[in-house]
């Protein structure tokens, strides 16, 4: 009856082994799947008022599509097109491109921020999800006046 006992023993320590491993293993952030991947092309430095295209590339590695809203803010109030506020829907294996075209008056530092919002109308048959971890994205750049 000992040997017996000291095989459960042995089962049991092994298996919490590889439960121990295998949540381990699922907790692995490079298996997760981003929401969204931003990347963000706008020149460092600019001629006093020259007019600069700040051009933001956003896909997601989620299967699902979602509604997001891109759009600028600055510590300086700035005119024209900086304001808009652009509303798509982004799938997988569809980037989606943003422009915006503004003048550079003085040293500006702004942020590039994505929003995936709640919004009807916007993906094909209102399917959209909206991850539960975060959903605003920011950076910022500063483009510098010569």
């Amino acid at each position: 009856m000992q040997g017996l006992s000291f095989t459960f023993s042995a089962v049991t320590l092994f298996l919490v082994l590889c439960l121990q491993l295998g949540i381990i293993e699922s907790q692995d952030d490079e298996n997760v799947r981003k929401p969204l991947l931003i990347e963000i092309d706008v020149p460092s430095t600019a001629q006093e008022n020259q007019e600069i295209t700040v051009q933001v590339t956003v896909e997601t590695q989620y299967r699902e599509c979602m509604v997001i809203k891109a759009y600028l803010v600055s510590n300086e109030p700035m005119e024209g097109a900086f304001n808009y506020v652009q509303t798509r829907c982004l799938c997988n294996d569809h980037p989606i491109r943003f422009f915006w075209d503004i003048i550079i008056t003085r040293t500006v530092t702004f942020a590039t921020v994505i929003d995936i919002v709640r919004e009807k109308n916007i993906c094909p048959n209102d399917m959209a999800v909206v991850p539960i971890t975060a959903n605003r994205y920011y950076t910022y750049n500063t483009v510098r006046m010569n």
